[in-house]
């Protein structure tokens, strides 16, 4: 009951309640007053009727008007529905009556009125209850009252249509209260869902709270209906919209507002935040439709006034800006270790964010790596960027020296910024060149900055901004920008110059430790090609080295790791390399000497650096070939497979004995030996040839194989082939270093080759010598016949007089004229000075003194001496 629901269908029962009472009683009062007069009509009606009947006054006048009246009566009683009939004298006493005991018997009532010719009607409580009567003369012909005639009948006989009416009447008020209630519970439902539950004590709590909470809150809410019309609005609404009293009820676009805003809230668009200016407020106006999920036509809108908060957000947006500027300055600027890459990236993020061209310019020594000496006003233009190609400002390269009185002479010297607001002026900054000034100007660039590029307190350059486009000036702000804008890109361009210097005097190390020009020799036509990584100087390197009998000895070799380290310990290695190969020591055998230097290398490192363990991991691949024998032998420590390619086109890579690199010990060198076919390329190679991060290395001895045989079927030169490799595997510059090496391989002709064996007997030195000279004239070598005889006299001579086994002798006409005797002794013959009584000991200095060199090797039968001359004309 405590809710409007219950209090409505309370009311609606009672005042059902109140109309059923008041029907019944009405019924009841109306049903009492037509049973009273029905009564009286219906014995008035039977007792006239009854008095004038025929036959009346005649039996009244008769001797015994009982014995002919009281039969007529009972009859006239029972037909009309009366209770009785009683026909009296004129003195009252009955003649007729329903009971026959009261005949003769005075009747009781008024008669009096009836006497005198009138009719009497009343209402009186008998035995039966209450009843009416009427009591009407009988008059005879001359008019004159002979008898009376009483009717009467009770009022309950007549009032039974009131006891018929009674349940219809129920009937009627028990459905108009079923009515009522089911009507009171479709109300109860809709106000439950309309005040969702609420009762009245909620209710008016909550329109309070809401009233309170609607004009109390800094928000302004409208409220407009589906015709335009303003239904609501709270205090705030109507300060911010200075609205009239009488707003409500009106047209929005009738109250004064701006028209945007009027449009707006007339349309009933949904929107978010829009900027509406209200008078001197700036306001942000939401704006929702209330036709949604069902409800009234409308909108709903509310406003709040942002002016403050307007010119407090351009200030932030001001900021997030410049930090925003800043930032992907900081992320864009100085990507490389380039100093032109790193001023051409200043220039290039600047426009067109913060002006419209930039400049750098820079000394010339900061560009080339080197330190910046004397202050000179000589400045190289190193980049420049515009949103126009055609601006009349120096163009890029240009050797700039500006004046003392110019922004960037007097910034360059007082390591300070300068700002020309307007160019248009004149002054000082039009001194370094007055016809560019005006060309500048006409072209319409109207505003200037200048920042030394300063890093580590030294100056580097200047970097100057201007603007055309923008019309804003350069302000104190914009220079505060551009000095951070400048301060990062100075110190990345400092980064760039001493990487770039400590970078030149790595590759000049590394150059320079790298064989420049290849040596002369007949036995292989070789190419080369080394690649430096993205990285900057390595440890990868090669080498070709003549070796006596015509050979050559092909090195390739990688030392882990970047740097100058790796590049002195490369150089290092290829020092020894000659120096072992000066010995003549076979493959493995030179392989296992470069083992033991990188672990004494190894542990200098590890001296140096306190104990700590240091590895320096190198590669190497070493190859010795023979022109004369087209015998090839190889050893290799940790390096990929060298390929071979045969005259026919087929490739293949060498299955050489797999050994650990250089330093790590363990298993022993092995080295292989195999013919090669003239006209064979043998290529060399390190890891970052065919290796990459995204690429396996099986995958890249597939595509150097491929490479390989498309240059060979196309009959490329070694230095093609080199360029073939290089544009198919490595398009763009590696990761890692890359040496390369091909050598087509050639053969001594025969007829350049002269063999003999020699008797162990000292009478045959002078059949060698004889047979020697002939071979030599054959050859056009005359001039060095002598020196030849001479030289292999004594060698031959050593050989049988020291050694043991076959001796041979074998002349060979390559660029020099080399002679080689070889026996079975191991033991080499040292060079001694003689003094004046020895008897020998001349023969050797005899040999080193004649020849341009000499030497011996090893081989498995032996040894060989051998001696080079030149030939004739050098």
């Amino acid at each position: 009951m405590r809710t409007v629901a219950g209090q409505v269908f309370v009311l609606q029962v009672a005042v059902v309640l109140l109309i059923v009472v008041a029907a019944s009683t009405a019924l009841v009062l109306q049903a009492r007053h037509d049973s009273s007069r029905e009564a009286r009509n219906r014995s008035l009606a039977v007792a006239e009727s009854f008095a004038n009947s025929p036959g009346m006054v005649a039996a009244l006048r008769s001797p015994d008007p009982t014995a002919i009246l009281q039969p007529r009566a009972e009859q006239v009683q029972k037909e009309s529905g009366v209770d009785f009939v009683v026909v009296m004298s004129t003195e009252g006493i009955r003649y007729t009556h329903p009971n026959p005991d009261l005949i003769g018997k005075r009747f009781i009532g008024h008669i009096g009125p009836a006497l005198r010719g009138n009719t009497v009607v009343e209402t009186f409580t008998g035995t039966l209850g209450p009843s009416v009567r009427a009591v009407v003369p009988v008059v005879d012909a001359r008019g004159e009252v002979v008898g009376l005639v009483a009717a009467g009948i009770t009022i309950d006989k007549v009032s039974g249509a009131v006891e018929r009416q009674l349940p219809l009447l129920v009937a009627a008020a028990v459905a108009a209260l079923l009515l009522a209630t089911a009507g009171a519970a479709l109300v109860s439902r809709r106000l439950r869902r309309q005040t969702h539950g609420l009762g009245p004590a909620e209710m008016t709590r909550m329109y309070e709270h809401h009233d309170a909470v609607l004009h109390a809150v800094r928000e302004g809410v409208l409220i407009v209906g589906g015709d335009g019309r303003l239904l609501l609005a709270n205090d705030e609404a109507r300060r911010l919209l200075e609205l009239p009293p009488n707003a409500e009820g009106r047209l929005v676009d009738e109250l004064g507002l701006e028209p945007r805003a009027a449009a707006l809230l007339m349309s009933g668009r949904a929107a978010t935040d829009e900027m509406h200016p209200a008078g001197e407020r700036l306001l942000s106006l939401s704006n929702r439709p209330t036709d949604r999920n069902g409800g009234p036509p409308g909108s709903v809108a509310t406003l709040r006034d942002t002016t403050e908060l307007h010119a407090l957000t351009g200030k932030v947006d001001a900021a997030r800006k410049r930090l925003t500027l800043l930032y992907e300055a900081s992320v864009r600027i100085g990507t490389t270790l380039d100093v032109v890459r790193t001023a051409e990236e200043l220039t290039e993020y600047v426009v067109p964010r913060f002006a419209d061209y930039a400049s750098v310019d820079l000394l010339d020594a900061a560009v080339t790596g080197e330190e910046p000496g004397q202050r000179t006003m000589d400045l190289r233009r190193l980049a420049v960027s515009g949103i126009r190609d055609d601006a009349p400002l120096f163009p890029l390269g240009a050797l700039i020296t500006f004046s003392t009185s110019s922004p960037q002479g007097w910034g360059f010297y007082t390591a300070e910024a300068a700002v020309v607001p307007d160019l248009r002026n004149f002054t000082a900054w039009q001194t370094q060149d007055p016809n560019r000034a005006r060309d500048i100007v006409a072209f319409g660039i109207h505003t200037m900055v200048t920042v030394p590029l300063r890093a580590r307190g030294v100056i580097l350059g200047m970097a100057t901004f201007w603007r055309s486009e923008k019309p804003e000036p350069f302000e104190a702000e914009d220079l505060s920008i551009a000095e951070e804008l400048v301060a990062r890109a100075a110190v990345s361009i400092d980064n760039a110059r001493r990487y770039t210097r400590e970078h030149t005097m790595a590759v000049t190390l590394q150059r320079s430790l790298l064989p420049r020009v290849l040596p002369e020799q007949s036995a292989l036509d070789v190419a080369y090609r080394y690649l430096p990584a993205q990285s900057g100087v390595g440890g990868d390197w090669f080498d070709v080295i003549p070796l006596p009998g015509a050979r050559v000895a092909l090195i390739v070799g990688d030392v882990v790791g970047h740097g100058l380290h790796a590049a002195a310990t490369m150089g290092r290695l290829r020092t020894a390399v000659h120096n072992f190969s000066t010995l003549d020591l076979a493959p493995d055998e030179l392989l296992a000497h470069l083992d033991e230097l990188i672990a004494a290398i190894d542990r200098e490192e590890e001296v140096v650096a306190g104990g700590h363990k240091a590895i320096t991991g190198a590669t190497c691949l070493y190859a010795v070939y023979d022109p004369v024998s087209q015998r090839c032998a190889m050893a290799r420590a940790g390096h990929p497979p060298p390929a071979l390619v045969h005259p026919d086109g087929s490739i293949e890579f060498v299955d050489l004995p797999v050994a650990p690199p250089l330093g790590l010990g363990g298993l022993p060198f092995e080295t292989a030996e195999f013919t090669v076919p003239e006209g064979s390329s043998i290529v060399l190679y390190t890891d970052g040839l065919v290796e990459k991060r995204d690429r396996d290395i099986d995958e890249g001895l597939d595509l150097l194989r491929d490479a390989l045989r498309r240059a060979n079927r196309a009959g490329r030169t070694p230095e093609e082939t080199c360029q073939t490799v290089l544009d198919e595997l490595l398009p763009g510059r590696p990761s890692d270093d890359v040496a390369l090496i091909v050598a087509r391989t050639r053969v001594l002709d025969r007829s350049r080759i002269a063999d003999w064996e020699v008797p162990a007997e000292p009478s045959a030195v002078a059949g060698m010598r004889a047979a020697v000279t002939e071979r030599l004239t054959d050859w056009g070598l005359d001039e060095v016949a002598f020196t030849t005889e001479l030289i292999l006299s004594e060698l031959i001579t050593n050989a049988i007089r020291h050694a043991s086994g076959p001796i041979r002798v074998r002349l060979l006409h390559d660029r020099a004229l080399i002679c080689e005797v070889s026996d079975g002794s191991s033991t080499s013959p040292h060079l001694r000075y003689a003094t004046s009584t020895d008897e020998g000991g001349r023969g050797l200095f005899l040999v080193s003194q004649f020849a341009e060199r000499w030497g011996t090797r090893y081989t498995a039968e032996g040894k060989v001496i051998w001696a080079e001359q030149l030939l004739p004309g050098g």
